[in-house]
């Protein structure tokens, strides 16, 4: 990547965190009682409503929707990015990549904000950090590879067709409920489990909660064949991308 293409989007991404953190009272509060927010009412509902659960529920709840929300936030806020600079595309003739990178990356370090916070909070309810720490930044590599690569890929046609954005935001959902965030898949009837296992989602969720609470390496194999899917789906996001950047300024209006 050439030294200014980097510096650029770094630049958006520090321009990107303070313009959110202007347009919000709460600033970096906000980041954190968003998903709070969100983890106390899956928690009242399926604990203490459906009393379905368990003794560890509310730490395993709080690292999957942790995660989950990180990987939301790319696709979502990367995959609008280049519609929501239409404009500035036309005006500046910059590379489109730089818009959902920016928006990427900066979802990122809000997500390692709010990760560090989840540690103090685990280590203080029982969980201390172990070895098996030491796979979390490949596990984390491999999830923004293939939120990224999501991200990309929604990035690449909402251009043409804004109304995607509703159905993109109805498929997350649905994707949420089919990943394990809210619920362990050992609950789950054995002949589902097996096709809900196949979900990239539902192996990064479970190998980031094996590090965090039960101090165990993560399934290699699995972790293996979900960065090569993550890979290539971030490498197909960012080719349709590219292959359509020279349409985004005409679509500018």
């Amino acid at each position: 990547m050439p030294l200014h293409l980097l510096e650029l989007i770094l630049f958006s991404t520090y321009a990107e965190l303070r313009a959110e953190r202007s347009r919000s009272y709460l600033g970096l509060v906000w980041w954190i009682a968003e998903p709070a927010m969100m983890m106390a009412a899956f928690w009242l509902v399926f604990d203490v409503i459906l009393k379905s659960g368990g003794p560890d529920y509310l730490p395993f709840l709080l690292v999957g929707l942790t995660l989950w929300q990180w990987m939301k936030s790319c696709i979502t806020h990367g995959g609008y990015a280049i519609w929501g600079n239409l404009g500035l595309i036309r005006q500046a003739r910059l590379p489109v990549l730089v818009f959902p990178l920016s928006q990427m990356l900066a979802d990122t370090i809000k997500f390692l904000c709010i990760f560090v916070l989840l540690l103090v909070i685990l280590w203080c309810a029982g969980y201390p950090p172990s070895i098996t720490y030491l796979a979390l930044p490949l596990l984390f590599l491999v999830t923004l590879l293939f939120s990224a690569g999501a991200g990309f890929l929604v990035a690449a046609f909402v251009p043409f067709i804004p109304d995607l954005r509703f159905i993109i935001e109805q498929i997350l959902t649905v994707v949420m409920f089919l990943s394990g965030v809210v619920f362990a898949l050992d609950a789950v009837p054995s002949p589902l489990r097996e096709v809900i296992a196949l979900n990239p989602v539902a192996t990064l969720l479970d190998g980031v909660r094996a590090i965090l609470l039960h101090a165990q390496w993560p399934d290699w194999w699995a972790l293996l064949k979900v960065g090569v899917i993550s890979a290539l789906v971030c490498a197909t996001g960012i080719g349709c991308v590219l292959r359509f950047s020279p349409r985004y300024p005409k679509l500018a209006v």
